[in-house]
């Protein structure tokens, strides 16, 4: 029975790529008009470049996206000889704002909502996504990231905390992601049962298959319901299965 899930955020539960872009221009605009030797020396490649930089001079948290950028900042800021802290604390609350202004997809709030009235649910990432500033905190119980947890998907940590935390065997969990390596071959690893979330119709690259694949989330409930889900400890059970009325 099926007691618990795990989702992956970017590009699971919204287009990334996008939001990125768009954070890191917002943010060197700002940049441009708070400290402009920054923006001249460095555009906004330049910066992607410098943080790609610092992330290979510290390949032990590279996973750390948070400390990246910041650390990208405050490089950025000594090369144009202005105050690093100054720089680096201003430019990443303008780019985290912006990193968590995203659309969902149409699917996610109709079909986690009312599996989360049925089961726990933990978000597991690799990015530094706020759950509650995006307006999830009230789906998922938990929100873990490989900052918190100190390692990247594939590996299993992140899962294994997740399941300890939600209080649950892994062999109980299902994990849904987009990611073969970093969402399939990861959960799998750590024993949770695995939903490839392919909504780009790609061909699967691994050899191991996911125990699921699904084109879009609307297909889980079904996908869930065939291998059973676990009552609710007290209460009427609602469905989990999003309203087609």
């Amino acid at each position: 029975m099926i007691a618990a899930l795990t989702f992956d955020l970017d590009d699971t539960l919204w287009d990334t790529p996008p939001v990125i872009r768009r954070a890191e221009e917002v943010t060197h605009a700002w940049l441009a008009r708070q400290w402009p030797a920054v923006a001249q020396r460095f555009d906004v490649a330049g910066l992607a470049a410098l943080r790609r930089q610092v992330a290979e001079e510290d390949p032990a948290r590279a996973h750390d996206f948070t400390l990246m950028r910041f650390r990208t900042y405050r490089r950025a800021a000594e090369a144009a000889g202005y105050p690093p802290e100054a720089v680096a604390r201003g430019a990443f609350a303008v780019f985290y704002r912006e990193r968590n202004r995203v659309e969902l997809f149409p699917d996610v709030l109709p079909v986690l909502e009312p599996l989360a009235r049925r089961l726990p649910l933990a978000a597991v990432s690799n990015g530094n996504a706020d759950i509650h500033a995006i307006g999830l905190g009230h789906v998922f119980r938990h929100a873990l990231s490989a900052r918190e947890v100190g390692r990247p998907k594939p590996d299993p940590l992140i899962w294994t905390e997740a399941c300890r935390r939600l209080g649950v065997a892994p062999r109980a969990a299902v994990h849904v992601g987009d990611h073969p390596e970093h969402d399939v071959a990861g959960a799998r690893a750590a024993g949770l049962r695995t939903v490839w979330l392919n909504r780009s119709g790609g061909r699967w690259p691994g050899a191991e298959r996911p125990d699921a694949e699904i084109p879009d989330l609307t297909a889980l409930p079904e996908v869930l319901a065939r291998w059973g889900l676990a009552r609710p400890a007290a209460g009427p059970e609602p469905s989990p299965f999003p309203s087609r009325g």
